[in-house]
């Protein structure tokens, strides 16, 4: 199951599980998974985003995303 989901400034998506395992299948460029990802996700899942100019995920709602 979905846990977070991480865009990163290159629009390269990492989603990961509660067990922090990466999920493969939702992992690539933002436009070819952010459907399936939508589709999928919990209510309960983290959206955010990594930062070129801040090393911290800056977590935002996911119609934000």
């Amino acid at each position: 199951m979905i846990k977070t989901v991480i865009r990163c400034p290159n629009n390269m998506v990492m989603v990961f599980d509660e067990k922090g395992e990466q999920i493969p299948e939702y992992q690539g460029q933002y436009g070819e998974v952010k459907e399936s990802i939508f589709k999928d996700a919990p209510l309960k899942a983290v959206f955010g985003y990594l930062s070129d100019s801040k090393p911290e995920l800056q977590e935002v709602p996911k119609e934000e995303w």
